[in-house]
């Protein structure tokens, strides 16, 4: 579907939320929602079984949240306000060292 700009975020020894979250943008609504459309397909073919999905009416930011992977489609201007690319990035503290 030719999401632009996608990026795999390893959440692992991070948060309990899931194992992996992927960030993508399209350019239009309509493609954010085509994108979506074409990932949750994917999954339910591939036995992932149903998703819980958001923002499909406005098609600004969908969420998809498939247990260990949640999917994040956004338009470029929504998903340069929210900025999960930095909150949830590299630099971000690991549970060990939260501990410690």
């Amino acid at each position: 579907m030719k999401a632009e700009e996608t990026v795999e975020i390893d959440l692992a020894g991070k948060t309990s939320l899931a194992d992996t979250m992927i960030i993508a943008s399209g350019r239009s609504q309509r493609h954010v929602g085509s994108i979506a459309d074409k990932i949750i397909q994917e999954m339910k073919a591939k036995g992932f079984g149903n998703a819980r999905v958001e923002g499909m009416p406005a098609c600004d930011w969908v969420l998809i949240d498939a247990g260990d992977i949640l999917v994040h489609i956004f338009r470029p201007e929504v998903r340069g306000f929210y900025n999960l690319e930095k909150i949830w990035g590299a630099d971000r503290p690991t549970g060990a060292r939260l501990a410690g």
